[in-house]
């Protein structure tokens, strides 16, 4: 997975070689298949308003998990473009494709290679984040929605992420580390989508927080990383002073069955 705390592991693809690829790859599916995201991505899917014969953008797809369940929501009619920056990410996401109505695109979500108003709905997961600039997508996706469509945002706000369980000090030592190491991106670009939505001159603008709650640490190191101890040491993610102690605490804390990790979530909608 990246360095970078927040970006998802798509954002690395092109430059892995085969093995850290496969990886990555791995990663991304275990964060779809975990409960909790699961859960996000109904919130998401129901804030889009979806109906047969519309045409949606899954802007950021990855290997298309979500587009394929986007898909699975049209009634057999209708398209859902399923974009994203990472050939690599792309080449997988057609290799599991099954016969949906979801069509692969490579593109960048700053300067989207569609027309205004082409879709219906648009959607966004995980990918803001990780941005230079962020609000030049979210004019994008608001452009190529059309009058009347749908666009959902869906990102972290990572300085909500909190662990119990585990010696507080410990705790507070790896957070200040995760919050202060240079380049990690927009921490708190989960919080901000609502507000970004409004500016971008969207209407019936409006967020969800959804509290991710983890009970186990095996569970909760699928979306948080620093919880994960397969990410390698030279990501940074943990004091390198700190790590052992860190993950003999959660091996700990998950043996007497006292660990709880939580981490929210921000569904942002609006109509174009």
């Amino acid at each position: 997975m990246a360095s970078d705390l927040p970006a998802d592991a798509s954002t690395g693809l092109d430059g892995a070689d085969a093995p850290v690829a496969e990886r990555l790859i791995t990663a991304l599916d275990q964060i779809a298949a975990n409960p909790e995201i699961q859960r996000v991505r109904e919130v998401a899917f129901a804030a889009l308003h979806l109906s047969p014969g519309q045409r949606i953008l899954e802007a950021g797809a990855g290997t298309g998990e979500a587009a394929r369940l986007l898909a699975a929501r049209l009634g057999g009619t209708g398209e859902v473009v399923a974009l994203d920056h990472s050939e690599t990410a792309l080449s997988a996401a057609r290799q599991r494709h099954d016969g949906s109505l979801v069509v692969y695109r490579h593109g960048d979500v700053t300067a989207l290679d569609f027309p205004d108003g082409h879709f219906d709905a648009v959607r966004c997961e995980r990918v803001l984040h990780s941005l230079a600039d962020p609000d030049a997508a979210v004019a994008e996706l608001a452009r190529v929605t059309r009058p009347g469509g749908r666009v959902c945002l869906v990102d972290t706000d990572w300085e909500s992420a909190a662990v119990d369980g585990l010696p507080r000090d410990l705790v507070a030592a790896v957070r200040d580390h995760l919050l202060t190491s240079a380049a990690r991106g927009h921490l708190d670009m989960g919080r901000t989508l609502r507000r970004r939505l409004v500016r971008a001159g969207l209407a019936e603008v409006g967020a969800v927080p959804v509290a991710l709650y983890f009970a186990d640490p095996i569970s909760a190191a699928a979306v948080l990383p620093m919880l994960n101890p397969m990410i390698p040491a030279d990501a940074g993610l943990v004091p390198p002073a700190l790590r052992e102690e860190w993950f003999a605490a959660l091996r700990a804390a998950g043996a007497r069955g006292d660990f709880l990790a939580t981490l929210t979530v921000w569904v942002a909608s609006a109509t174009g």
